[in-house]
């Protein structure tokens, strides 16, 4: 049975501006390369830096679209800003993420990068 996670993320993708997310060139090289395990260990530190704060830096304009995987996950997931992972997530803006929120948000962002692999052929 799908659990939570991936039911929320399949409609998070049926959102036309979250749907046109791919994971294509330099940023699929870069998991093809390094693995999923170094980007999972990558988001982990993104997020510490990025995400979790109560107020984030620049909130909702500090993801990159391009220039890593987890960059273009965390808007393919919602995972992008504190805006957006209250109103997808129903995690609240206005505190730190606690260590499960943050394993969350990194799992989703992994779920997602996975899933841009044909099932046979998973990330390396």
């Amino acid at each position: 049975m799908v659990d939570e996670l991936d039911a929320r993320l399949h409609r998070i993708g049926q959102h036309a501006f979250r749907a046109k997310f791919r994971l294509r060139g330099r940023d699929r090289a870069i998991v093809d390369l390094r693995g999923i395990a170094t980007v999972r260990r990558h988001a982990e530190q993104l997020i510490a830096r990025r995400l979790a704060p109560a107020e984030p830096r620049n909130d909702g304009r500090q993801t990159p679209y391009r220039g890593h995987p987890v960059f273009v996950a965390q808007h393919a997931t919602a995972t992008c800003c504190r805006t957006c992972l209250s109103r997808w997530h129903h995690i609240p803006a206005g505190h730190e993420l606690d260590a499960d929120e943050r394993e969350y948000v990194v799992e989703a962002i992994c779920r997602w990068i996975v899933g841009q692999y044909a099932p046979k052929s998973p990330p390396p």
